[in-house]
């Protein structure tokens, strides 16, 4: 910890991850985005980037369990007929998959099985599930409220699309007051060309850590605080 303009400002790794103070946010791995068979399959999109992607944030996510983290698992959500997007959103809806003038991309509808989450990452009883109707997990939703409710100050984010829900959540936590760890070899997108763009501009605005940095800070706090006790 240093200080600056007189305040306590965390500056390790582990005590940004510190178990007490920091929440493990996985964002959006549902069927639709990364399963073979579903939606943006259906589109063409290449999931090669997700496969050891899931399994990384299995094996964190377990590790965040054993340690008690906090957990929070955001759930991308639409509503048939298009009744939870606007117009503007429509329209970054076919940007987004390169649809042009085309129909509608219907994805993760409440009611389907592309909204669920894929079964190594589902949640338990007792993690948090914070559904979600825009880019970022802060945005019409109630995750700030449950992250103060619970004394977090740190998110610890993971899941996908690396330059889309992702960044948008980082920087909202940012812009919410929270420290934010980007778990690098946990995050993934289905263009490897904006997910190294993502990571270039993430690098120099949050802590970014693989997840056995993280898991091994940890393991450095949880002793720190046996020592001290």
């Amino acid at each position: 910890m240093i200080e600056i303009a007189g305040k306590q400002v965390l500056n390790e790794l582990d005590e940004l991850v510190d178990p007490s103070r920091a929440a493990l946010v996985i964002i959006d791995m549902q069927r639709d985005f990364v399963e073979p068979g579903f939606a943006f399959d259906q589109l063409g999109v290449d999931l090669s980037m997700y496969p050891p992607a899931r399994a990384r944030i299995a094996s964190l996510l377990e590790a965040a369990r054993a340690e008690g983290l906090l957990i929070v698992h955001v759930q991308m959500t639409t509503l048939p007929g298009g009744m939870s997007e606007s117009p503007a959103q429509l329209r970054f809806n076919q940007r987004l998959q390169r649809q042009g003038s085309g129909g509608p991309l219907r994805y993760t509808e409440q009611g389907t099985a592309g909204r669920e989450f894929v079964p190594e990452l589902a949640p338990r009883e007792g993690e948090l599930v914070v559904p979600k109707w825009r880019s970022s997990g802060f945005w019409g939703t109630n995750l700030d409220l449950l992250l103060r409710s619970n004394g977090i100050e740190t998110v610890v984010i993971s899941g996908c699309t690396t330059e889309g829900c992702v960044e948008s959540t980082a920087r909202d936590a940012l812009f919410n007051d929270y420290y934010v760890v980007i778990v690098e070899d946990c995050v993934a997108s289905d263009d490897r060309t904006q997910h190294d763009a993502s990571m270039l501009l993430m690098r120099h605005r949050f802590d970014i850590a693989t997840s056995a940095e993280v898991v091994g800070g940890w393991k450095v706090a949880a002793g720190k605080r046996k020592v001290s006790a």
